[in-house]
């Protein structure tokens, strides 16, 4: 059995998605195995009050890095957006970011 913690591994704080954060959209790495269900339940695990309306995933594939003569790739990741419902409570982590 999964925890919430072993699902959601830490938010995602670019640009793009501080400015998802005015339309209810919110965008964490996850693990790679977890689906859209685990998700959903998980971030409402995780932060009382909040209901999910939508999860999209998207993987992420690993970039080409070099070091000297040496090179390899960054680790495959996955990517969630969670769209909050209408009534729902925001994710207080995020409110001072704004």
């Amino acid at each position: 059995m999964k925890t919430p913690q072993d699902i959601i591994l830490k938010p995602i704080i670019t640009e793009r998605s501080m400015e998802n954060l005015t339309t209810g959209k919110y965008t964490f790495k996850v693990s790679k195995d977890a689906n859209k269900i685990e998700i959903a339940k998980a971030v409402e695990a995780l932060f009382k009050g909040v209901k999910v309306a939508k999860v999209n995933t998207i993987n992420v594939k690993g970039k080409l890095k070099r070091m000297g003569r040496s090179e390899g790739y960054t680790a495959d990741w996955k990517k969630a957006v969670i769209t909050l419902a209408e009534g729902s409570k925001t994710i207080e982590f995020f409110d001072g970011m704004i």
